[in-house]
């Protein structure tokens, strides 16, 4: 059993996380890449209202890639590593349910897309560079409480049932929304609003793409290592 989960998760999430890449490569670098020139044009802006400061300050950022072949490269292997592993929860849940194939698998690859992509983007949509933003330590446990909340409340609402978990489901659903998500103290950024809300909508149709193709992978494969 814990063969065929570990095979179905590699063969889904290479393939999926090929396929995100790729859109990621043609509709949502190009983006970047554009909100990245405001970004430092504003860096430019600074530094010359504040002497060379805002420069030192931005040239002792933290490493990023290079654009181009590096850029790609990494992109590609960070969502090979996170379809593999969002692959093995999916095969993992599919063997305990005891169901696979095809269907089965975009039914859990859609649950994973709602919990993991657009729950957590209803109160912090995916972001270009410059734009404002709270602290980081307060997003990524939003987004983490989010994520998990979601999910077992999907849980509780489609596989347990009942209308004791219908209603606990739909509560946990709810509760990270009316938390709220952190917020910065003032919205914008340097890259045009345009551009920033068809980011939005790439990264979410790209994150419904990567879900719904690692879920039919996993899925299919599972099922034929199954019977093989």
């Amino acid at each position: 059993m814990f063969r065929r989960i570990f095979f179905a998760a590699l063969l889904g999430g290479l393939v999926a996380g090929g396929i995100a890449s790729a859109v990621q490569a043609v509709r949502a670098v190009p983006l970047i890449l554009e909100a990245e020139v405001y970004e430092e044009a504003a860096e430019t802006g600074k530094a010359h209202d504040h002497g060379q400061a805002a420069a030192h300050d931005h040239e002792e950022d933290a490493w990023a890639p290079e654009n181009g072949w590096e850029r790609t490269g990494f992109t590609l292997v960070f969502n090979m590593l996170a379809g593999i592993g969002f692959g093995l929860i999916i095969a993992a849940g599919m063997s305990l349910a005891g169901h696979s194939g095809w269907r089965a698998g975009l039914a859990w690859g859609l649950a994973g897309y709602v919990s993991f992509v657009l729950a957590p983007a209803l109160g912090l949509p995916p972001e270009v560079p410059g734009a404002e933003a709270a602290p980081l330590a307060a997003r990524q446990l939003w987004w983490m409480a989010t994520a998990a909340a979601t999910a077992i409340g999907l849980a509780l609402i489609l596989l347990r049932g009942g209308a004791t978990g219908i209603l606990l489901g739909l509560l946990l659903l709810a509760l990270p929304h009316l938390v709220g998500a952190p917020q910065p103290a003032a919205h914008g950024g340097t890259a045009p609003a345009a551009l920033a809300r068809e980011f939005i909508v790439v990264a979410l149709v790209t994150g419904l793409v990567f879900w719904a193709a690692l879920g039919v992978l996993t899925g299919a494969a599972y099922r034929r290592l199954s019977a093989a």
